[in-house]
């Protein structure tokens, strides 16, 4: 079964786009990455299949429910974490805790204190005393706590330090060992690397690629930099998989992708001085996708 099901998802706010026939699956038990730069639509997208807002058309399912018509039946399932929260004020983090903690009828102490630690989350403090980052982390401990089988997490790591972030990523990958699936919306690329299966990429509202990522760690791109003794002619690199052409004097840059003997092949037809081959970063290889022309 999907965790996630997403058909022809479409999202109008009066004439303005939000999200245009999105569609994806989230295999159970995955990690599953959600890319796209800031007004890409990741947000419409998970509150339009959290029933916080209705779809202008489509349909989306959680573990084969459906979202709005079955909604009150999916939440003791799923775990949220907003791109922004927001809670009252004057409370004590252990007590927000714990009415959130109590819509699901379980006693979560020992979860509570166990997420609380794994991310240096002082409980005695007023949410009125909590810097951003505390807060995001308060988010967490309340997405976690009550051990969802689907966790949706939206810009997850937004004021949190690098050492928390690490915690952060560790627990989230136990988390998956013990079954929980996690669908993981950033616009930070290098992110989804870490801990993702599969990742979709969203463009403008629409759904532009989705792959896996040892499929995108391992297509044969690379970071071409050759220095040569004249100008190439711009015909030069015609007809062979070359993106991202940076030249500077005697220098040019590209991104690569296809066999390497046949560039290499390419290559020898002109004076090099020096030729540098590198792996290229996952923002690099996604890069093209944000291209105008797409």
């Amino acid at each position: 079964m999907n965790a996630i099901e997403i058909i022809n998802l479409t999202k109008y706010y009066g004439k303005n786009r939000g999200i245009i026939d999105v569609s994806l699956q989230v295999k159970e038990k995955s990690i599953f990455g959600f890319i796209g730069p800031n007004g890409s639509g990741k947000s419409t997208t998970i509150r339009t299949i959290l029933n916080l807002i209705h779809p202008s058309s489509g349909e989306a399912y959680i573990f084969g429910k459906n979202c709005e018509k079955e909604y009150n039946e999916i939440l003791k399932d799923v775990g949220y974490l907003p791109s922004e929260v927001f809670y009252y004020s004057n409370m004590k983090v252990i007590d927000l805790l714990k009415y959130s903690a109590s819509f699901y009828k379980k006693n979560c102490d020992d979860r509570i204190n166990y997420l609380s630690k794994i991310m240096n989350l002082d409980l005695t403090k007023k949410i009125e005393d909590l810097s951003f980052g505390n807060k995001k982390k308060v988010g967490i401990v309340q997405a976690l706590l009550h051990s969802p089988k689907l966790l949706i997490l939206d810009e997850p790591t937004s004021g949190l330090d690098p050492l928390i972030q690490q915690n952060f990523f560790n627990l989230l990958k136990e988390e998956n060992k013990k079954g929980m699936t996690i669908f993981f919306s950033s616009h930070v690329l290098s992110e989804v690397q870490k801990i993702c299966d599969e990742v979709a990429i969203i463009k403008e509202g629409r759904i532009i690629k989705i792959e896996k990522i040892n499929n995108i760690n391992n297509n044969n791109y690379k970071r071409i930099k050759i220095e040569v003794n004249y100008k190439i002619d711009d015909t030069f690199f015609n007809n062979i998989e070359v993106t991202n052409l940076i030249k500077e004097k005697n220098i040019y840059t590209f991104m690569y992708k296809g066999e390497i003997n046949s560039l290499i092949t390419k290559l020898s037809k002109i004076d090099i001085i020096n030729i540098w081959i590198d792996e290229p970063s996952l923002e690099e290889i996604f890069m093209h996708y944000y291209d105008e022309k797409m």
